[in-house]
């Protein structure tokens, strides 16, 4: 009978030199790959800050925070920015000067392309607010206060020689474009009360209190934003703009719109 030929043994040592070279160099990829993330990032970060200190004109030294989502790798070989956010504080954007952020989707990273879209919410301070509203005729903006949900505002009705003095309770908001101002009640020596009853006191002379108040900025902002809502969130006005994609690339969106 023939005994059986045992086989030979395997080259243990070989293959276990094999599984260290591979896991070394999964390492090295993985290493490489997030050292590529990291600059990546950073070199697309610093970028969109510096554009936008030269675009905005802000000074050189003004602190810019860019936040980029997801991976940003992955976006740049793309040629396409997920999405941007820009947030900067006391920033002048026309005739508003207040702590900006902006959202921007789809964010071409090269060329002369438009983005998908945003949004963009500047937040006014009581101060930056009375300076906004003192470009409404006949507002004493020196007066305005600001509690949510409302603005108030001290103002005088003369009757028959004498001034009154009212207290104007008023609720911001967005009229194509235009920032509003609509009351919503008044005060008279302590008592609250409502358009008609002022009214009943006052006759016409009430009524430029009472009617809603608007005060155009598209002319002084780029084409491309548009106002589309105003609100009081603690004791800030927060007001939100619509961002045109093509703001990025259109000469007629980066020109001052127009008051209708």
């Amino acid at each position: 009978m023939t005994d059986a030929v045992a086989p030979p043994a395997r080259p243990r040592r070989r293959t276990g030199r094999v599984v260290a070279v591979l896991v070394v160099l999964v390492v090295l990829l993985i290493a490489a790959v997030v050292a590529a993330e990291f600059i990546a990032r950073s070199v697309v970060t610093s970028t969109v800050r510096s554009l936008v200190v030269k675009n905005v004109g802000l000074p050189a030294d003004q602190d810019v925070d860019v936040q980029l989502a997801g991976l940003v790798l992955p976006q740049v070989i793309a040629g396409r920015l997920d999405e941007v956010a820009v947030a900067s504080d006391d920033v002048a954007l026309g005739p508003i000067t207040g702590d900006v952020r902006v959202d921007l989707r789809g964010v071409p990273v090269a060329g002369d392309a438009a983005a998908d879209g945003g949004s963009a919410s500047v937040r006014l301070d009581r101060e930056q607010l009375r300076a906004l509203l003192g470009q409404i005729p006949n507002l004493p903006a020196g007066t305005v206060d600001v509690a949510a949900p409302d603005v108030s505002f001290e103002t005088t009705v003369t009757l028959f020689g004498v001034g009154i003095p009212v207290g104007v309770t008023a609720t911001p908001g967005a009229a194509d474009g235009d920032l509003t101002l609509t009351p919503s009640g008044f005060r008279i020596a302590g008592n609250v009360i409502d358009a008609d009853t002022l009214r009943g006191q006052f006759g016409g002379v009430a009524d430029p209190l009472v009617q809603t108040q608007s005060l155009c900025i598209a002319d002084r902002l780029p084409a491309g934003l548009t106002l589309t809502s105003a609100t009081v969130q603690g004791q800030d006005l927060v007001a939100t703009f619509d961002i045109a994609g093509a703001l990025l690339n259109d000469p007629a969106l980066q020109a001052d719109g127009t008051c209708g």
